[in-house]
């Protein structure tokens, strides 16, 4: 259970500052900590650490349980003297300081990460434990067929190696042992660098909130592998994908593509993958958010041959069987979306804090569950997610009569409380809002960096239901996390007990 009131920041370690192209677990997560800290924060949520596949996104991996190899830091594997400034010195990583380049990091990383492999021991006791463990087996042998199928789709490989079997497996351990062995060092030395990050930020107080997708990419070592976990055909191509129904922000519904669980196979096995799924991201994180939680419930499935997602129906989820064992763990349910009776059914049975979205609480409705007056202490505020456009723009954008209604419920909840709106400009606007979380009933207020900078629409982390080069790719710059913001948000902490 999350009972203590506290405040927290979302910020994906990609978004970080680095000469590399993208965040890292290295220095810059370290000074992040340390500004966490000043500013009275005691969580940092980030997005799942799972390799980005298809459209960067971290929610369509090739594994559910994989680690971004992205995020090794070059200063650290120097320190480790397994790198050296001239081997990368004349590489490009990035075009422009605020936006990762995925097709960069593609074509320049892992061959630089190769290089630091092959400085690396590989009889390190350490390491020959890791891989006889057999944690990241699936994965690696998955990604040295990748590679061996220049990164192709797993249905786009070659025939001797689309249809996965044991013999399969070993032949490419034996043949491609080095190519395996490197997946398997990028997993081990990514948790070297996560493990010592992470007791750091123990050290100083600040838990950290990690995300677990509901879904996993069709092109994944799961689908591959273990086809019985999903709805498909018997060729194992799709037979039901995920999204939403339309809605009044999309007249087709979102198709996410993700192939539909086989809740069935999943009951009769005593929902062995997910338990050991679950267990595993403990191991990574202090608090774990799970995403389209309602789908635990019911979810939407969508024919695979649909282009749209108008013509879906609702299927059961595993509803409070899958958590019956699960109540003391600190999870957080990610319960927006369509609600009806049975996710607030078992929102009450598992007794997880859901969310609220500030960003959709003031819209002239008293009933509304966003509208902070309207809140339970089990929830989590935000000002928005990694989903929503940053407040800057959205409030930039309304409408006059909308920004009117906006504004007057927002000087309405503030008059509740005896809290003093300043409304001359959006800026002043925005840091109402966030003011009013910090101020709110509920357990943990959460709010994103562009929110904390009131930055625009150009910073957005994505877009859902869309593939652009903008999505997943935001980045801060040098000097815009300042000391003056952390003195900021420490006064909102001490001034509301957070």
């Amino acid at each position: 259970m999350i009972t203590n009131r506290s405040a927290g920041v979302l910020m994906h370690i990609t978004s970080l500052p680095s000469e590399y192209g993208i965040g890292t677990l290295g220095e810059e997560s370290y000074k992040f900590v340390d500004w966490l800290e000043k500013a009275g924060m005691k969580v940092w949520q980030v997005l799942p650490l799972v390799p980005t596949n298809y459209g960067d996104s971290p929610y369509q991996s090739v594994s559910s349980t994989a680690l971004n190899y992205y995020l090794i830091d070059f200063d650290i594997l120097i320190s480790k003297k397994l790198l050296k400034k001239a081997d990368f010195i004349e590489r490009k990583f990035n075009w422009v300081a605020n936006r990762v380049d995925y097709s960069l990091l593609f074509n320049e990383k892992v061959d630089v990460l190769k290089i630091a492999f092959s400085r690396f021991d590989k009889e390190d006791e350490k390491f020959v434990k890791f891989v006889n463990k057999g944690n990241y087996r699936d994965f690696s042998i998955f990604m040295t067929i990748k590679s061996l199928n220049e990164y192709k789709s797993w249905t786009d490989w070659s025939e001797e190696f689309k249809v996965y079997s044991k013999e399969l497996e070993e032949k490419v351990i034996e043949q491609y042992n080095d190519e395996y062995l490197f997946w398997q060092w990028t997993q081990f030395e990514f948790l070297d660098e996560w493990n010592k990050l992470r007791k750091y930020c123990n050290k100083k107080g600040i838990e950290i909130m990690g995300d677990m997708p509901l879904y996993v990419a069709y092109d994944s070592v799961e689908a591959w592998k273990m086809p019985e976990l999903f709805i498909l055909n018997e060729d194992n191509s799709p037979k039901l994908v995920a999204g939403c129904p339309p809605d009044m922000f999309s007249e087709d519904g979102q198709l996410w593509g993700n192939p539909c669980y086989n809740w069935a196979y999943h009951k009769k096995t005593k929902y062995k993958w997910w338990n050991a799924r679950i267990k595993s991201l403990f191991q990574l994180y202090d608090i774990l958010r799970i995403d389209h939680f309602r789908g635990m419930d019911r979810f939407y499935a969508i024919p695979a041959e649909e282009d749209t997602a108008r013509n879906g129906e609702w299927l059961d989820g595993p509803k409070f069987d899958l958590f019956k064992d699960k109540l003391d763990l600190k999870i957080v349910a990610e319960d927006l979306g369509v609600v009806d009776d049975g996710i607030k059914l078992l929102m009450e049975q598992v007794q997880y804090p859901g969310m609220k979205i500030l960003q959709f609480g003031f819209d002239g409705n008293e009933e509304n569950d966003h509208m902070p007056s309207n809140f339970k202490e089990n929830i989590i505020v935000y000002t928005g997610t990694h989903d929503n456009m940053p407040i800057f723009q959205y409030i930039f954008d309304l409408e006059p009569k909308q920004l009117a209604v906006f504004l007057k419920d927002l000087h309405k909840e503030a008059d509740l409380i005896n809290l003093k709106v300043y409304d001359k400009t959006y800026k002043d606007i925005v840091n109402s809002v966030i003011e009013l979380a910090f101020a709110s009933k509920a357990n943990m207020c959460i709010i994103p960096m562009q929110d904390l900078l009131c930055q625009d629409g150009s910073t957005r982390m994505n877009l859902p239901s869309t593939v652009s080069t903008d999505n997943w790719s935001y980045r801060v710059l040098n000097g815009q996390i300042t000391d003056d913001l952390a003195t900021k948000l420490k006064d909102l902490v001490v001034k509301y007990n957070r």
